[in-house]
């Protein structure tokens, strides 16, 4: 599907939009979250991955279309305040699913690295189901943020040398006690990025310096675990 353009409070969001083939529908809905790249080919890809298992997947640009070097700083000021034009998107994002006809006005999010973050903060925001949250940092608050949230599952490496056992730890230990259904892995020998492969110039160099290396078996472990978790509770 080419690039499309969501209707957004106080003008648009550009986005990538993958659609199941071979069906008229109705799927599932899914707002697929970027790292600090943005859009670049693997979002695409995972958005394509998703609306190949049955799922309307759009990933909004949260960066508006800009480089993502200038929109950085910005964008986790956003986070750190848990609102702003980012969050505006994704809410975009998730209304432009439901209202469509061939979705069956479930929606889910998944987020990766930055978008983990992200992912987790729509957790308990009204529209969504499920949450994927992947190397997504956890609030010390969790259990506060995290009250009246869908059902949440994280994938973390426990070889990341941005983010320690102990966000993670605190997810599970937050949504325990809050009741909240969900699924948290920690995989011992990745390290952060570990499910996204090293793409552009930008990502190389990173992949590079940092050691964040994409590894095979726990990626595929993660996708399984976050498709059983989605076909639960997405339908």
């Amino acid at each position: 599907m080419p690039d499309i353009s969501l209707p957004a409070t106080g003008g648009t969001v550009p986005g990538y939009l993958a659609v199941p083939a071979g069906s008229a529908g109705p799927w599932p809905g899914v707002v697929v979250i970027h790292e600090v790249f943005g859009v670049n080919d693997d979002i695409r890809h995972k958005a394509d991955e998703l609306a190949a298992r049955g799922y309307l997947a759009l990933a909004p640009d949260l960066f508006g279309g800009k480089s993502w070097a200038r929109c950085l700083l910005g964008t986790f000021r956003q986070l750190r305040a848990r609102s702003g034009a980012a969050f505006t998107a994704l809410e975009a994002a998730r209304d432009f699913l439901a209202r469509r006809a061939d979705c069956t006005g479930k929606t889910g999010v998944i987020g990766f690295c930055m978008g983990g973050d992200f992912a987790l903060l729509c957790a308990p925001r009204d529209g969504f189901a499920a949450a994927a949250v992947n190397y997504g940092s956890v609030p010390a608050d969790a259990e506060s943020v995290l009250a009246g949230s869908c059902p949440v599952v994280g994938s973390y490496g426990g070889r990341d040398k941005g983010l320690s056992t102990k966000h993670p730890e605190r997810l599970r230990r937050a949504l325990t006690v809050l009741e909240i259904p969900h699924d948290i892995e920690i995989y011992p020998g990745a390290g952060h990025r570990f499910m996204s492969e090293a793409s552009g110039a930008a990502g190389l160099v990173m992949a590079k310096i940092t050691g964040m290396s994409y590894q095979e078996h726990d990626a595929a472990d993660a996708w399984q675990r976050i498709y059983a978790f989605f076909g639960r509770y997405l339908g």
